[in-house]
């Protein structure tokens, strides 16, 4: 969780323990980059889905910005969900190592919305890969040294 009002931590951790079918105590630090806002980290382990589960508990919180990740397993692909209040929530599929995965019909979607035109297939192509979500948490990864990064991950075997 990147940035939190104080006043809905206890209902996101309520959440996330409904998602994962257990009780969960995050333990929460002040967020630099927002006043009056906090963050935390978790590191859980669940059935594959459980990613899409927390993220889908925790989208439509207008003030909230988090992610999830679920690794990728030997019988399954992993994801990645971003949100913003600016942008609401993105997904994308990740392979083994953690790299987004980006469908062969959406290159070929960018591809042809694009044409011969360079600038709007690198648009697409930053679109397909979440970067507006990416540019708007990079502060809020990173806002202080004394801060670990802020991640809700999965390691799923």
């Amino acid at each position: 969780m990147h940035s939190a009002p104080r006043a809905l931590c206890p209902h996101i951790e309520w959440a996330v323990g409904g998602a994962i079918d257990r009780a969960v105590n995050f333990s929460w630090a002040e967020q630099p980059a927002l006043k009056g806002a906090q963050r935390t980290e978790f590191y859980w382990e669940g059935a594959q889905g459980a990613g899409a589960a927390i993220a889908s508990s925790l989208r439509g919180w207008e003030h909230l910005r988090f992610e999830v990740t679920e690794d990728a397993t030997p019988r399954s692909d992993g994801g990645r969900w971003m949100h913003t209040p600016d942008l609401g929530i993105f997904f994308a599929q990740t392979d083994t190592v953690g790299n987004m995965v980006i469908p062969e019909d959406r290159i070929r979607a960018a591809m042809e919305l694009a044409g011969s035109n360079a600038l709007e297939l690198h648009r697409e192509l930053r679109l397909a890969l979440g970067q507006a979500w990416d540019d708007e948490l990079e502060a809020f990864r990173h806002a202080s040294a004394d801060n670990a990064v802020v991640w809700l991950h999965a390691v799923n075997s």
